[in-house]
């Protein structure tokens, strides 16, 4: 009824007010419209404005009319029902709204009528400007709608409308302050209207069903109530309690397990369920496309049309055809250049995904923590001096640990040191908590690798100078099926109690099989131990000769004692007696295999090359041994390697026995050298220096004895010890060399200097390692835990990736290629912890033409590196040339003086 009531007396009190308005504002010409005006009403409006004028009375204390009009109040702030329209000139014209006419920023406000608006909409349908507002006009209750001018735009647009009839009337009809009348403080004469309390009538209560939903939701006892009764003897009141701690397997259930379960006897019932729907039209996907049955083959032969002999001499003699011809020239030579410098049949799709790896096109460019390994007994708090992966089995890798102590700290701790056992441990991804096997060595192992042609067979340097040898044959089960081990921990577990075979979980500890006599090893640590590939061998001359075994049965090692070395783990050719060999083949009592006994504390290098520097008296300490042949890699010798197994059968030759797969060593007399094989080789040092030596035995002009040559080139490179001395896997005269501070790439036999030099890092480089995968991609570790990644191809200024692996120094990393979807990367740390790390895609994926790229990038800085030199020698030829010249000319005899006829004759002839 409410609604009711503020609808029928809306016009009333919107008259009244306008009357008020008029008769408080005055009727001189220019007052401004009152909200009771309209459109078309202009007329009626003028008729009641005259009519105010008479019926007002004339007193000496009323206002005196002023030019300027009276303003309405504003619109109150606390007013929200608003909605802002924007009106063109042409609705304003209609609806007589006209903006700083109609309508101004004192008097704003305009109504209009509601029917006036429909018809509007309806007349210019989506182009009326009251379209936005169809809805709220459609339902507004009244008959006309308040518009209101936004002068300075304060809502967004020129005018608003309201949307309510009670934020209509209380603009229209603002209350009075103070209870004084009108605008003017009551001096217009209305009375005060005094409004009636009336108390609020009780009604009836009428449901809805909410009192339902109150049962509903109350709470309230449904089931009946159980009974306990708790029995006690009355002597034990208040005896103390004393509870004890026993073993679950003393007492008989004295395990209880307590497991989860649904308990069907208790449910929630789903008494509301909120849900949404949409109704959306139905999306129909159509598609059209012609049925071609199969193909045919047309053929179809005419007569040609061929120009007359008359006709031809014709075209060929005009004017037309030549300008014709000779315009087309041009384009037609374009289009044969461009034929010839771009292939039009390249598949640009097919290679653009290859194009895109190398600069990361995919979305991981990060190394991702894979596995990490650590042992508490046997690695924690120890340094990890070097690792190597299993060349045949996936996911067993190797690691050489040692204690954290200077040479000084070895000294004085030297009885705690030897009781410490000097381990290798070999883990398997399937268990990344203990290792499979442990490596037992006379003292720490700073290097070590796994045969390639037989990874049972393991070589080691110590710290002492001694290489060892271990065979794990025995053991190759459990690094293949590593789980298998499991039967023996399940077996012990459900042994009787006190019957548990305590060597059943126990890790197996290897002893080694030989190793070399001490005073023919090197006096320092072996730094560097390489395996000989197994197509070649070099001989007590340092020459490379064929290896008819096949096998990898040579060690080159080096150390900071000036010295590389040669081992062969062959046994000699020696005839021994029956009683000899019988005692040879019993087994050791420790369970050794026999492979190298005749090796064990006897064995003695093939080879040893000495390293004295070739200006000076010193010699050099090397740290890493490079070189260039490569197992596997025999492409090169391959015509040579067939002519000279022809030979063998051809003189009735037989293939001696072996032992072990490692057989006996023959003459050296009998061997022709590999032609293509070098005997040169690059080493790396303790003082940051990389020199170029040779290994072959030459007699010495001077002493007449026979040695090898001192080393040919060398240069201080770097401004720390070379950790790191590798060559490219896809280049073999491409060498990386990491020390100190920077890194160089090397070219063999560019004696000129590095093709590439980085600037100096902010922390020290302690390892590095070329790709396996990507030729122009190398990682580097600092001693702050970071890797840099470094792509050639992207840029070599500075890393294309850092990322920090762990808060100590990295000691050793090493890529392997796993399956040619994963590759993984190892990183060790100097507290005894082995990260594996896995290398994204757009690191280990190569492009289509990356190998070419980088190929061609170290040619091109090869050239610019012998202009530079050939410009640094001509810069340094025309020096010494000016300052001899000035010191000639310096010494010069001062010139006689001339006479009148010589100065003109020289004149003479410079004037002709």
């Amino acid at each position: 009824m409410a609604d009711e009531n503020k609808e029928g007396g809306g016009d009333k009190s919107r008259a009244s007010s306008a009357k008020s308005t008029k008769s408080k504002s005055g009727s001189k010409p220019g007052t401004p419209k009152t909200p009771r005006s309209r459109a078309g009403s202009g007329k009626a409006k003028k008729e009641d404005d005259v009519k105010t004028e008479e019926e007002k009375p004339a007193t000496a204390d009323a206002p005196q009319p002023t030019d300027k009009p009276v303003p309405l109040p504003a619109v109150p702030d606390d007013i929200t029902d608003i909605l802002a329209i924007f009106l063109a000139t042409k609705t304003q014209e209609l609806f007589e709204c006209r903006a700083d006419e109609d309508v101004t920023s004192d008097n704003p406000y305009k109504l209009l009528k509601k029917e006036d608006i429909i018809q509007d909409m309806k007349t210019r349908a989506a182009v009326s400007d009251f379209s936005p507002a169809k809805q709220l006009v459609m339902d507004y209750p009244g008959e006309e709608l308040l518009i209101v001018y936004d002068y300075d735009f304060k809502h967004g647009q020129n005018f608003y409308l309201i949307t309510t009839e009670e934020s209509k009337d209380r603009i229209l009809n603002p209350p009075r302050p103070g209870g004084e009348g009108g605008v003017e403080g009551g001096e217009g004469g209305e009375e005060e209207q005094v409004v009636e309390y009336k108390p609020p009538v009780p009604k009836d209560w009428v449901s809805y069903g909410s009192e339902k939903e109150i049962a509903e939701e109350a709470f309230g006892e449904t089931r009946p109530k159980k009974a306990f009764k708790i029995a006690r003897p009355r002597r034990e009141f208040g005896a103390p309690v004393n509870f004890t701690d026993r073993d679950v397997k003393d007492v008989k259930d004295g395990y209880m397990e307590c497991t989860p379960y649904d308990d069907k006897n208790f449910s929630l019932h789903l008494l509301e369920l909120d849900k949404a729907t949409q109704a959306i039209a139905t999306w129909t996907d159509c598609s059209s496309q012609t049925d071609w049955k199969y193909p045919r083959n047309a053929v179809t032969q005419y007569q040609p049309r061929e120009f007359t002999e008359e006709e031809k001499e014709k075209l060929s003699n005009s004017t037309e055809v030549k300008v014709f011809i000779e315009g087309s020239i041009p384009r037609f030579e374009l289009a044969l250049q461009q034929n010839e410098i771009v292939d039009v049949f390249f598949d640009d799709w097919a290679a653009l995904a290859s194009d895109d790896a190398t600069f990361g096109s995919k979305s991981d460019g990060h190394l991702k923590e894979y596995q990490s390994f650590t042992d508490l007994q046997f690695s924690k708090d120890k340094t990890i001096t070097c690792i190597d992966w299993h060349p045949n089995l996936k996911g067993v890798i190797a690691v050489a640990c040692s204690e954290r102590l200077t040479f000084d700290q070895r000294v004085d701790n030297a009885s705690k040191t030897l009781m410490t056992p000097s381990l290798i441990l070999i883990w398997s991804f399937t268990d990344p908590i203990h290792p499979q096997l442990l490596l037992e060595a006379p003292d720490d192992i700073f290097s070590f690798q796994f045969n390639p042609s037989d990874p049972n067979i393991i070589a080691g340097g110590c710290i002492n100078g001694q290489v060892v040898l271990w065979d794990i044959s025995q053991y190759f089960d459990r690094l293949k099926n590593p789980r298998s081990g499991g039967k023996l921990k399940q077996n012990s577990m459900n042994a009787l109690p006190g019957f548990e075979d305590e060597n059943a979980l126990a890790i197996p500890i290897i002893r080694y099989c030989a190793v070399s006599s001490i005073e023919n090893s090197h006096h320092l640590s072996i730094t560097d131990i390489q395996w000989i590939p197994d197509h070649l061998e070099i001989n007590r001359y340092g020459l490379p000769v064929y290896n008819k075994h096949g096998d990898c049965s040579q060690i080159l090692t080096c150390a900071g004692d000036s010295c590389v070395m040669v081992w062969d783990t062959r046994a000699p050719k020696v005839t021994l007696n029956p009683l000899e060999a019988k005692k040879q083949e019993t087994a050791h009592p420790l369970g050794i295999p026999a492979t190298f006994k005749h090796l064990d504390l006897s064995w003695k290098p093939v080879l040893k090359v000495s390293l004295p520097k070739p200006d000076t008296n010193g010699e050099f300490a090397p740290l890493k041994v490079s070189i260039k042949e490569r197992q596997g890699d025999k492409a090169h010798v391959q015509k040579q390697i067939e002519q000279l197994e022809r030979e063998a059968l051809g003189g009735g030759m037989r293939r001696e026995s072996t032992m072990g797969g490692f057989g006996r060593s023959r003459s050296a007399k009998d061997q022709k050298p590999l032609e293509g094989v070098t005997t040169k080789f690059y080493i790396s040092t303790e003082d940051g220096e990389v020199a170029y030596a040779d290994m072959k035995i030459e007699k010495d002009q001077d002493s007449g004895k026979m040695t090898n040559p001192k080393p040919s080139w060398y240069s201080a490179l770097h401004g720390g010890p070379v950790h790191t001395l590798q060559r490219s896997f896809f280049f073999k005269n491409i060498i990386l060399c990491v020390g100190g501070w920077t890194f160089s790439i090397l070219k063999e036999e560019n004696q000129l200097g590095p093709l590439l030099s980085s600037c100096c890092s902010q922390k020290k480089y302690t390892a590095a390692h070329w790709s396996p995968t990507r030729p122009g991609v190398f990682f580097i570790a600092t001693e702050e835990g970071n890797v840099e990644v470094w792509d050639l191809l992207d840029k070599t200024h500075e890393p294309t990736l850092t990322q920090n692996i762990t808060a100590c120094s990295i000691t050793r990393i090493f890529p392997w290629q796993i399956s040619s979807k994963q590759q993984l990367l190892a990183v060790s740390d100097d507290m005894g912890t082995l990260h594996i790390l896995e290398v994204p895609w757009n690191l280990r994926h190569p492009s289509s033409n990356e190998a070419t790229s980088i190929q061609n990038y170290f040619e091109r800085e090869e050239k610019r590196l012998e202009y530079y030199v050939g410009r640094l020698a001509f810069r340094e030829q025309e020096k010494r040339e000016i300052d001899a010249e000035e010191q000639r000319i310096k010494n010069a005899p001062p010139p006689a003086e001339e006479n009148e006829e010589q100065v003109q004759e020289k004149m003479r002839r410079e004037y002709e």
